[in-house]
């Protein structure tokens, strides 16, 4: 499908999503929905891609939330003629999508990461912000919550009782404060984000695909299930990654001394 309001890049094994319509700070809409869909769809099934990359166009805004007349408006309109939110918002693009992709995927995030933007961000796997990065789930301000898993995965991530305040309040925390509380892995100055994220992408992206694909899955389930099932589930993950050609090239690249050529099979 011909994309509109994102870009998608790929290049030795890293896809590049970033969001664009920097005249709204890059806001989230139905059309960006259905081609972020597509997008990771795409990048879901391509053997090739090892790591993924989301952030957002210009220097002000990784996501600045929705739009509201084309989502929140509509969905009001849409309960008064006696239609079901869930029924439609089950059709858009959710973050979920983004945790059941195989490949890990960075945040880069270069400003505003609200509503929307801050669930976008909580769905990727590691996260490293910019300096004048702020984040906020401030649905409450307009007589909503979170819909994205903003309150779930914020409550995983921080704790109960930050989560409830930045949920409650919807008041924007920044950078700074975002590391203190753990929403994010790293903040590094405006002008150094892409080499932060070039960084970490290099210390990812020669890894074995299937490797980081069962260790990410492991990691995830691991919030669904009790203790003892989160085990077996890793156990059985451990097992299945020594049928794979990886594994075997990884320890022989070790015991020869030199870079594994992995080949994600």
């Amino acid at each position: 499908m011909p994309y509109e309001t994102i870009i998608v890049e790929k290049k030795d094994g890293v896809a590049r999503i970033t969001f664009n319509r920097p005249e709204v700070l890059n806001a989230f809409s139905p059309r960006m929905s259905e081609e972020l869909k597509a997008a990771v769809g795409d990048i879901k099934s391509d053997k090739e891609t090892r790591v993924v990359v989301i952030t957002g166009s210009g220097d002000r805004a990784f996501m600045s939330g929705a739009d509201i007349d084309k989502t929140i408006l509509a969905w009001v309109d849409m309960t008064k003629k006696g239609k079901r939110v869930m029924d439609d918002h089950k059709v858009y693009f959710y973050p979920t999508m983004l945790e059941e992709l195989p490949q890990p995927v960075i945040a880069a995030i270069n400003g505003f990461a609200f509503g929307m933007g801050s669930e976008i961000a909580l769905g990727c796997d590691i996260r490293i912000a910019s300096e004048n990065a702020q984040f906020a789930q401030p649905e409450i301000r307009l007589g909503i919550m979170c819909g994205g898993g903003g309150s779930v995965r914020l409550t995983r991530l921080v704790g109960k009782g930050k989560a409830l305040e930045m949920c409650l309040t919807g008041d924007p925390i920044d950078a700074k404060e975002a590391y203190r509380i753990g929403l994010v892995n790293q903040v590094v100055p405006a002008g150094e984000l892409e080499n932060a994220v070039n960084a970490m992408v290099k210390r990812l992206v020669f890894k074995g695909g299937v490797a980081l694909a069962s260790t990410k899955a492991s990691i995830v389930a691991t919030l669904e299930m009790g203790v003892k099932d989160a085990i077996e589930n890793e156990a059985r993950l451990f097992s299945d990654i020594f049928k794979t050609e990886d594994a075997e090239e990884g320890a022989k690249a070790f015991l020869e001394k030199r870079r594994p050529q992995f080949k994600g099979k």
